[in-house]
């Protein structure tokens, strides 16, 4: 009688079937002991939640969304880069309040884009004053995170009437113009610091500087 075997193969967590874990960064992670601060993005949100791993499951201590925006002026989409820094600059005075100091950034199986939405909230994170391990390079510029290259494409369209409709017609029709991305963006930043009694971040674009070869 021939001897019967078993499936020789592992079926993958049901998380890391569906793309929601990767559970070999996660465990590198955990082991580092410190607060993570979970980033995630949608097509038209951001949402940051400050997690803590305990042996009975994670423990979400603060969770901010970028529809609170709302609150503070910004009438805009909140899937932006704009909005992805201030809900980051947002979730780390919310953090802080609730003696949160330091983390570690969790972005999960997404994908990292240097200059993307997920490292706009990091650098909102880290001008708020949460300390987070990261490498500078990765943020957008400082013209993207006001909404600068917005406002830039929405000009270059006016002359097109229908493209710019087809665009911009949600922002038009509720009588929000692209341009003013930038301007709105600087008074949301400073309606968000007021609320925490913070002093508001200067951005400035950093300058570039070649590092000497050594002999």
């Amino acid at each position: 009688m021939p001897r019967r075997f078993g499936p020789r193969y592992r079926v993958p967590y049901r998380r890391r079937r569906e793309g929601r874990t990767d559970y070999r960064a996660r465990y590198k992670m955990l082991l580092s002991r410190k607060i993570r601060a979970v980033v995630r993005k949608s097509l038209r949100h951001i949402i940051i939640q400050f997690v803590k791993a305990e042996l009975g499951g994670d423990k979400t201590l603060v969770t901010t969304r970028s529809l609170e925006l709302k609150k503070y002026g910004w009438n805009y989409g909140c899937g932006n880069i704009p909005a992805a820094y201030l809900t980051g600059y947002l979730a780390g005075l919310k953090a802080l309040k609730a003696g949160i100091n330091e983390a570690i950034l969790d972005i999960g199986p997404q994908r990292a884009i240097h200059g993307g939405r997920l490292f706009a909230a990091l650098k909102g994170l880290v001008d708020a004053g949460v300390e987070i391990p990261h490498n500078p390079i990765v943020f957008p510029s400082v013209s993207r995170i006001k909404g600068e290259h917005i406002a830039e494409y929405a000009k270059k369209l006016k002359r097109r009437k229908k493209a710019l409709e087809k665009q911009f017609g949600g922002y038009l029709k509720a009588g929000l113009l692209p341009e003013d991305i930038p301007k709105v963006f600087e008074e949301v930043l400073n309606n968000i610091a007021k609320a925490f009694g913070a002093e508001p971040p200067t951005l400035e674009e950093e300058e570039e500087f070649e590092e000497e070869e050594s002999e």
